[in-house]
């Protein structure tokens, strides 16, 4: 830049800042470049002048060395300068290997080849901050037709070889026919005593197969008699055990008929005639049982309107005492045999009054099996009138 520092800084693939006018930005192609490296007319170890053609995949290196190696090389130039100077170097080493060795070791061995151009041209391109990735031959030919004729060489050379072996090979095939027709002929002979051994064989066994198939079938045939005659049996035996067991059946329906009957025979006599007897006790105890709840129930109607009619009575009397009792005050001048009198005379009105209620009863059942003692509740009834009589009107009607 202008302010003369000679400081370096690489960026690979990302960015950086840089001041306008003042930081000097070039750049390099990180891409893979194709070369092409061709070497016509090199003489080689035999010095046969022949003509090689490669292909090579190269690129910049980016480690921070190297990268460097690589900029103060090639920056300021472009890509196809790159490559020929590259190309150059390539075509340079490619020549020199090519006089060491010879056009049979070049044309058979091609990636051998390459591998040496690559290894002895990587030192000086790497000192460029370049790497090469690949190398190979992509083509070996010459103008004097040399390899032409190795080819026609070999050619002749493997034609002849091959005539050799189709000679050796048929007469081979000759001999080993005739000796397969030999050995043939002693097979079939073989075969054919073999097969009239194997008949005559097979003729006795069959004979002896028969003697033994009739044997196993008149043995087999006893054999299924026995058995048949053993499977009667066993029939017939399961006959009988059906016949029992349906016996045992007709035993066991005719006891549950029984049972039938007699359940019928207590379903359609006995609990009817019990159910019967029931009804008419329950009928009995009903009616007893009605007659004792009416009595009862009408000996309460009663004792509730006696009560009814006594409450009211009682508030009458009540009344006519506190008007008895004014009148007392009004008339002191009667003295006691005037409130006496006014008693008595009122205890008539009184009486009507109590027996208004029992008027209307047709009849009083009092329910009791002792005679005297339904005289003892008249008897109470009317010991009690008096002891009534005071609490109404004061009076004591036992001293009158």
């Amino acid at each position: 830049g202008c302010c003369g520092s000679d400081q370096k800084t690489y960026v690979v693939g990302g960015w950086s800042w840089a001041w306008w006018l003042i930081s000097d930005i070039q750049r390099i192609t990180l891409e893979i470049m194709t070369l092409q490296p061709k070497c016509e007319d090199v003489e080689t170890a035999e010095g046969v002048a022949i003509t090689v053609t490669g292909v090579a995949q190269v690129k910049v290196m980016t480690e921070n060395e190297l990268l460097g190696y690589a900029c103060e090389q090639f920056l300021g130039k472009s890509v196809v300068e790159i490559k020929s100077v590259i190309l150059q170097t390539l075509e340079g080493h490619l020549r020199a290997i090519l006089g060491t060795l010879t056009v049979e070791q070049i044309y058979q061995d091609r990636d051998k080849f390459a591998t040496l151009v690559r290894e002895v041209a990587a030192p000086d391109v790497g000192r460029m901050g370049i790497e090469i990735l690949s190398f190979t031959i992509k083509d070996v030919y010459d103008k004097v037709e040399y390899l032409s004729s190795l080819g026609k060489t070999q050619t002749a050379a493997v034609q002849r070889d091959a005539d050799i072996g189709v000679a050796e090979a048929e007469r081979d095939a000759g001999i080993r026919e005739a000796e397969c027709k030999k050995e043939m002929m002693d097979v079939k002979f073989l075969a054919d005593t073999k097969m009239a051994d194997s008949k005559r064989e097979l003729e006795m066994q069959k004979a002896s197969f028969n003697q033994e198939v009739n044997t196993k079938k008149a043995e087999a045939q006893l054999a299924y008699e026995l058995q048949a005659a053993k499977e009667q049996q066993k029939i017939r035996l399961e006959e009988i055990e059906i016949e029992v067991v349906q016996r045992k059946k007709l035993i066991t329906i005719e006891e549950k008929e029984i049972v039938r009957t007699d359940k019928e025979l207590i379903a359609t006599v006995k609990r009817p005639a019990e159910a019967e007897a029931y009804k008419m006790q329950q009928l009995a105890e009903g009616q007893k049982t009605k007659k004792v709840l009416t009595a009862q129930a009408e000996a309460e109607k009663i004792r509730f309107i006696g009560e009814a009619e006594a409450a009211s009575i009682e508030a009458v009397g009540k009344a006519e005492a506190e008007k008895m009792r004014l009148k007392a005050e009004a008339y002191q001048q009667y003295g006691e045999a005037a409130k006496t009198a006014l008693v008595l005379e009122a205890l008539p009105k009184i009486a009507s009054k109590v027996a208004a209620p029992l008027s209307k009863t047709n009849e009083i059942v009092i329910l009791s099996g002792d005679g005297s003692r339904v005289t003892g509740e008249v008897n109470r009834l009317l010991a009690e009138l008096p002891v009534s009589v005071n609490a109404l009107t004061g009076v004591d009607v036992t001293k009158v």
